[in-house]
C-alpha cells in the first residue's frame, strides 16, 4: 500500500507517530486537549468538566506542559491562580483531534454530534480531514509510498518535481522538495 519501501517499525525514533503516542497516546490527554480547545484553562474547570480524578489529571497536566502541548502560568487578575493555555505546538494537535473526533463519529455507537462542528464563515458542518498533496490534490492511501529522502521529488518517470509554495522541507532531507504543509 505505501510503496516498495517500508518504515523501519522497529526503531521507535524513525517515525514521529511513537512520538506523538508518548504525549497523546491516552484517552485524558485528549479530553484535557478538546477541553482546551473549548476554553477551559484553570485546574479546577478540568476537574468539574470532565469528571477526571484529581491526581490524574495533575499528572496529565504537568505532562502536557512539560511536552510543550500547554503552558502553565499565573492568571494575571489573580497571580496566584494558574492557567494552562495552548502553545503554537498545542494548536497544531487540532488536526488530529478532528480527525479522531470524525473517525468516532463514523465508527462509534451512533455518536449525535451536538453541538456541531461548522466553519466560521458558512457556518456548515466541516468536511472530513483529509489526506493533500503538496499541490491541494485529495490523497488516499492506494496514492502514498515511503521514499527514500534522496529521492523525495524523483517521478516514476524519471523526471523531477518541485512543491508548490507553502510548505517546508521535511527534517532531515538536505535540498529535498517539500512535502510538510506550513501553517
Amino acid at each position: 500500500m505505501m510503496g516498495d519501501i517500508r518504515e523501519p517499525l522497529h526503531e521507535l525514533t524513525a517515525c514521529g507517530l511513537p512520538e506523538a503516542l508518548e504525549v497523546m497516546g491516552e484517552r485524558w490527554s485528549f479530553m484535557i486537549l478538546r477541553a482546551s480547545f473549548n476554553g477551559l484553562h484553570h485546574f479546577e474547570e478540568f476537574l468539574s468538566e470532565l469528571g477526571i480524578a484529581r491526581n490524574i489529571l495533575s499528572n496529565r497536566l504537568a505532562r502536557l506542559v512539560s511536552h510543550g502541548i500547554l503552558d502553565r502560568q499565573p492568571c494575571a487578575d489573580d497571580r496566584r491562580r494558574i492557567e494552562y493555555r495552548l502553545t503554537a505546538k498545542g494548536v497544531d494537535l487540532l488536526p488530529a483531534m478532528i480527525a479522531l473526533r470524525q473517525w468516532g463519529q463514523k465508527y462509534g455507537t451512533d455518536v449525535i454530534e451536538n453541538p456541531v462542528l461548522v466553519d466560521e464563515q458558512d457556518r456548515l458542518p466541516i468536511g472530513p480531514i483529509a489526506i493533500v498533496s503538496h499541490d491541494g490534490r485529495r490523497l488516499t492511501g492506494k496514492d502514498l509510498r515511503f521514499v527514500a529522502p534522496e529521492d523525495l521529488g524523483k517521478r516514476a518517470d524519471g523526471t523531477q518535481a518541485t512543491a508548490a509554495d507553502g510548505f517546508d522541507r521535511v527534517r532531515g532531507a538536505p535540498n529535498a522538495p517539500a512535502l510538510k504543509a506550513v501553517r
